[in-house]
């Protein structure tokens, strides 16, 4: 008999049926037999289900953190926590191409033309194939498109162009049967293939009336499952964030738990059906909301036996450095464990531009499994996988007859710090600017985006007064100056911080300075327990995680985790910042995937209070706009506008790429505030479930705007749509003039 089991805490349990089901009390659980859903207080949970596992025979579950509703399996959510090791998933086939962890991961993208067009899709298929590409999904929206795809898979043939077709399907079940036919996979929607779409309404559902809709699910689903089967084709059960539906929002929330429990019930109707050859995705343009969807749906899926691949990708990342960032964090995070089989880095470019990114992704995520890069094994007590716990380090504090302000040195919401050269002391005021520091009367103030601490790994001579008066300078405005401790020793420079390593604090080397110097402690990571215990005896301002990029088998990302559990364990609260030596002649796009998945990586965990990107002959703005990028990714620091952009797709309404750069052009300058720009609205409003305004189109020429999910004006012209989203955002208090430029 499968079991459940749910924290003894829960002392009103009500079932849908209650029949045999049985309680045996522990210090800890109650167990649950065949218990199908359960309500505690007025919130009804979902219990995992395991009864297609008879090797598992208790299911238990446990608040995701203290204090948590979230109920999550006790099971693990990847195969080490200590290294990276892929995934074992069944092999499922998309035409000709392989899905699975005995493959490479797979690269994708889709297609943004008009599908009736079918010489542009062709082309721009066989563009984005030639790019790299091993599978690419087209939309299919409407019968008209559908008999194009026909056309267009007889023409790539004819062209000798056999990659996988995938048809991208939302509210149109005879549409997806219609496709079947002709490609070789089929991407369904849970939120709104069978269900209306959200109108975000919460509704009361007595447990027939939710019965009764699993039953219309079922009946609408199970022919496209049984078409599948005959003609040999995959299928994703692809979730969005953005488009669950109000059923499962009723029960579930807008949250991870909703996102999976929404693919499980179309998933349980294909293995009702003896279908496997399906993969699951859990999208949102959130990536700490995704990071922990595709945990738990791992966690869930490994209490099942269940073992389908894994697709990855952050929805509506949008466009250049942003988007690549967004989604580094995202797919980097849970290729580092080990999970991923195909992945797609959305971006609001062409769709062969998304390749390139993709492969260096996929290349970081299987050369990680490949080498089993990790750590010493170690026990893990602290970390929360599913839900966002942020472990905040002490701040820096005032003492007693300090001349400066240290507080300044590092920020609440997470601190950037940056390498700063000798050369550029040279010119002062540029220096200034570069680390986004207000000038007035050529002084430097410190602005909402300006760098917290600078390293100077090496100091300028005593004599050299310019030099020092620009380092005065920024020290005087909180700004913190980092120098190793050889150099402090032979060129002191007042009122920096010193750098030093475990090495130096275990000889006592740093005794030979004067009293009350502030200290910041380099640290591997990957030291023995009793290495890191002379970090006891210090009172240090910050902690560099400093591992050397070119380590082979030691990952970073394991490293840290391993060095936060130690800090916990020990209750040492020192900040943490992740330091990146990035190697020399690095491409940008290698720098932007590395930062986001090492560090981003930690940072979607909580792990971490800043960032310290160091990367000889890197053009310096770029490393700036790059950390503040990467903490605004993490849900951290915000220091601009927010967008949530849409790839485009043979949907879209508008050019999305044109409109996009007028909007960002307009309204960059306003930290705290996110905008949606959606091509259409086939995910319902909840795509704007992250934004505070949204700019979507309704129909060819004319603009819909939103704030939150609510449209506000519709049917706009294009051509005055960008000023009306400007006086809308002004009518809600939300606007300041651009500032202007000195």
């Amino acid at each position: 008999m499968a079991t459940g089991a749910v924290p003894a805490s829960f002392t009103a349990l009500k079932s849908r049926d209650l029949k045999g089901i049985s309680f045996a009390k522990s210090s800890d659980f109650v167990r649950v037999s065949d218990l199908q859903r359960i309500k505690f207080r007025r919130t009804k949970i979902a219990v995992v289900r395991n009864s297609g596992n008879p090797g598992s025979e208790t299911v238990e579950l446990e608040p995701a953190s203290d204090g948590s509703t979230l109920l999550v399996p006790r099971q693990k959510y990847c195969e080490s926590i200590h290294k990276t090791i892929r995934r074992k998933t069944c092999t499922v086939m998309v035409g000709n191409v392989a899905l699975g962890s005995e493959h490479p991961i797979r690269i994708q993208t889709m297609t943004t033309t008009d599908t009736k067009d079918v010489a542009g899709t062709v082309e721009q298929v066989m563009r984005i194939a030639d790019k790299g590409a091993d599978i690419v999904r087209i939309t299919v929206q409407g019968r008209k498109e559908a008999d194009a795809c026909f056309e267009i898979k007889n023409s790539l043939v004819q062209k000798n162009y056999n990659i996988p077709l995938v048809a991208d399907i939302h509210f149109a079940p005879p549409i997806a049967l219609r496709v079947a036919e002709c490609f070789d996979k089929i991407r369904v929607n849970p939120g709104n293939f069978a269900d209306r779409r959200a109108q975000f309404e919460k509704l009361e559902y007595s447990e027939d009336d939710y019965q009764k809709e699993l039953e219309h699910i079922e009946q609408v689903f199970t022919p496209l499952v049984e078409k599948c089967k005959k003609y040999g084709r995959a299928m994703r059960i692809g979730t969005n964030h953005g488009s669950l539906s109000d059923r499962i929002m009723s029960y579930h929330g807008d949250s991870p738990r909703g996102m999976v429990e929404s693919a499980f019930e179309y998933a349980r109707i294909c293995r009702k059906l003896d279908f496997h050859n399906f993969v699951f995705s859990m999208k949102a343009s959130n990536p700490v909301i995704m990071v922990q969807a595709y945990r738990l749906l791992v966690a869930e899926m490994n209490v099942l036996g269940w073992d389908y691949p894994l697709h990855l990708g952050v929805t509506e990342a949008g466009e250049g450095e942003d988007g690549r960032m967004k989604s580094a964090i995202g797919i980097g995070t849970l290729l580092m464990d080990g999970l991923g089989d195909t992945i797609r880095v959305s971006l609001t470019e062409a769709p062969e531009e998304e390749i390139d990114p993709c492969r260096r992704l996929a290349n970081l995520g299987m050369r990680a499994a490949e080498l089993q890069k990790g750590v010493t094994p170690f026990e893990e007590k602290n970390r929360r996988y599913f839900d966002f716990q942020r472990r905040t380090g002490q701040l820096p504090l005032q003492k007693e007859g300090e001349e400066v302000d240290f507080r300044g040195v590092l920020h609440r919401d997470g601190s950037v710090l940056l390498s700063v050269s000798l050369d550029q002391l040279k010119a002062p005021e540029i220096l200034y600017k570069s680390l986004a520091a207000k000038l007035i009367v050529g002084m430097p103030f410190k602005d909402l985006a300006t760098v917290d601490t600078i390293l100077l790994r090496e100091l300028p001579p005593v004599d050299d007064k310019d030099a020092r008066l620009a380092l005065k300078r920024l020290i005087d405005i909180s700004m913190g100056v980092i120098t190793p401790l050889s150099e402090q020793l032979t060129k002191p420079l007042p009122n920096a911080l010193v750098m030093v390593t475990l090495k130096e604090l275990s000889s006592g080397a740093h005794k030979l300075l004067p009293e009350g110097t502030r200290l910041v402690v380099s640290v591997r990571g990957d030291e023995t327990q009793e290495e890191l215990e002379i970090l006891k005896t210090t009172d240090a301002i910050m902690i560099l995680h400093d591992l050397p990029y070119a380590e082979e088998k030691t990952s970073r990302v394991h490293a840290a985790r391993r060095l936060f559990e130690y800090l916990s364990e020990n209750s040492l609260n020192f900040p943490v910042i992740h330091h990146i030596q990035f190697p020399k002649g690095i491409h940008r796009d290698d720098l932007v995937i590395g930062a986001g998945t090492n560090a981003g990586g930690l940072l979607v965990d909580g792990l971490g209070d800043g960032i310290l990107l160091d990367a000889p002959h890197q053009d310096f703005d770029f490393l700036r706009n790059t950390s503040f990028n990467l903490l605004q990714g993490c849900r951290m620091r915000n220091t601009k506008t927010e967008y949530v952009s849409c790839p485009s797709c043979g949907r879209t309404l508008f050019d999305l790429q044109e409109i996009s750069a007028e909007i960002r052009e307009k309204t960059s300058h306003l930290p705290g505030v996110s905008i949606a720009i959606m091509g259409c609205i086939v995910n319902g409003p909840g795509e704007m479930a992250d934004a505070d305004f949204g700019y979507v189109g309704g129909a060819p020429g004319k603009i819909d705007l939103y704030v939150g999910k609510e449209v506000v004006k519709r049917a706009i012209a294009m051509e005055h749509a960008t000023d009306a989203l400007i006086e809308l955002i002004k009518d809600h208090g939300r606007w300041v003039e651009p500032p202007v430029e000195e």
